[in-house]
Parts: structure tokens; C-alpha cells; sequence
């Protein structure tokens, strides 16, 4: 069984720039097929936007996602881990901040996200998730 972040995170994720739109994070994620994308301010993760973001504070508003950049709706509360940490850790930090997602940093460089999927294909983070789903909507 994986012990620590950098068994379980998926290396290299998907990132972009603050002034990028949310159509090009939105092209991204479905080439892709993620989720989500780390924003970056000067080579430094500043934000994550999620493709539920792109959905609730972009195309509800009625804005023109073409328009729009991430810097406008990312979520700027980052909830991050070290790679040589516990995935007890990862969990932990998702429990705190109510995020299905944690960037991995060294410093303030990325190295990777884990999401939580990442733990429950591995057997682990149901306790995450039924926390999840009891919590409220955090948008």
C-alpha cells in the first residue's frame, strides 16, 4: 500500500497561466480528461480551477468564458502537501479545507496533485468522501 504523496500523485499536472480563459482550461481538461488545473502566477501555483468552477462562476453568470480568466474564478485557498508526506496527510488536508483535490509542492515548486479519486482507485479517502458529501457547497 502506497505511503506517501509522491506514491499516490499524479506527476506533472495540468497547468496554466492566471490570464489564460476559461475556454482554454476548459479545451485543456476535456483533452485531457481531468478535472482540474493548477493556475500559475510567475512559475508559482497560485490557484486551482475546477471544471465545476468553469460551470458555476463563469457559464451561470452568463460571462463569456472566452473572456474570462482563470485569475477571476480560481479558488486562491490552496490546499497543498509535500511529496514525502503521509497520504494520512493528503487526507487530512482535504478533510480540513473540504477539497476533493491538494496540489503537491516542494518549496513553492509543483510537483503534482492527488485528487480523490487518486485515493479511492488505491482503497483509501471513502472517509473523505463521505465527509464530502455531508458538507455543504463551497461556492
Amino acid at each position: 500500500m502506497a505511503k506517501t504523496v509522491a506514491d499516490v500523485m499524479t506527476k506533472n499536472p495540468v497547468a496554466m497561466s492566471a490570464d489564460s480563459s476559461v475556454v482554454e482550461a476548459a479545451k485543456a481538461m476535456s483533452d485531457f480528461r481531468i478535472g482540474s488545473v493548477v493556475v500559475m502566477e510567475m512559475d508559482t501555483p497560485c490557484g486551482i480551477v475546477t471544471d465545476r468552477d468553469i460551470t458555476v462562476k463563469a457559464v451561470a453568470t452568463g460571462g463569456d468564458p472566452a473572456k474570462i480568466r482563470l485569475a477571476d474564478i480560481c479558488s486562491r485557498d490552496l490546499a497543498a502537501v509535500r511529496p514525502d508526506q503521509s497520504v494520512d496527510d493528503a487526507v487530512k488536508v482535504m478533510k480540513s479545507h473540504d477539497v476533493k483535490r491538494v496540489v503537491v509542492m516542494t518549496d513553492r515548486k509543483l510537483e503534482g496533485i492527488v485528487s480523490l479519486g487518486d485515493l479511492t482507485s488505491r482503497g483509501m479517502g471513502e472517509d473523505v468522501q463521505d465527509d464530502l458529501s455531508k458538507a455543504e457547497p463551497n461556492n
